[in-house]
């Protein structure tokens, strides 16, 4: 009995050890907090991240159509949640062009300031398309770190675009397992 109770404790020790959330950010943890959450392409998906951050009890705040002007000194990692939505970008009141302009200058001065940016994609492959590959194309090569739900990278953007800008990239299989490596990257 002793044997087999030795047994089932490390295999519960070693799978969660080893599980693919737990290995999924393999670099040191460069993100400084507090976190500034917003929207490449006004897709839903950025609630689902809000709720991510605030499980895990990140100090962040979140405002999906965030300008340049809007980054205050006491922000440090920029998360871009990536996905766009025609729905979305109408009720915001931009325009496919506008927002990407947006989303541009956003990042800009973010750097200016020092910050990190971090990509995320949780919308898999329904947040795929014409209108969310141009936001995607944009945000991903500019990012230090990406996260993708697997079945949005089924044809291997996510990939190509991280290898072509050396950036590392973690694919996890379902939205609730994006929050792990989120969170592992922030120090």
């Amino acid at each position: 009995m002793q044997k087999f109770t030795c047994l089932v404790f490390a295999i519960l020790f070693f799978s969660a050890v080893f599980s693919p959330a737990s290995l999924a950010y393999q670099g040191e943890a460069f993100a400084d907090k507090p976190a500034l959450l917003t929207s490449v392409g006004q897709s839903a998906d950025i609630e689902m991240v809000r709720v991510l951050l605030t499980r895990a009890g990140m100090p962040f705040r979140s405002e999906a159509l965030l300008y340049a002007d809007g980054l205050d000194s006491e922000d440090r990692t920029l998360i871009l949640v990536v996905g766009g939505s025609a729905k979305g970008l109408g009720a915001a009141g931009i325009s496919a062009d506008d927002e990407l302009a947006r989303s541009q200058a956003l990042v800009n001065q973010a750097r200016e300031m020092g910050m990190s940016v971090i990509a995320v994609h949780v919308g898999g492959d329904a947040r795929r398309g014409a209108l969310s590959d141009r936001f995607i194309n944009f945000a991903i090569p500019v990012a230090d770190y990406v996260i993708v739900v697997s079945t949005g990278n089924a044809d291997g953007l996510f990939t190509d675009l991280t290898e072509q800008a050396g950036i590392q990239l973690t694919s996890v299989g379902r939205i609730a397992e994006a929050g792990a490596p989120l969170i592992a990257a922030f120090r």
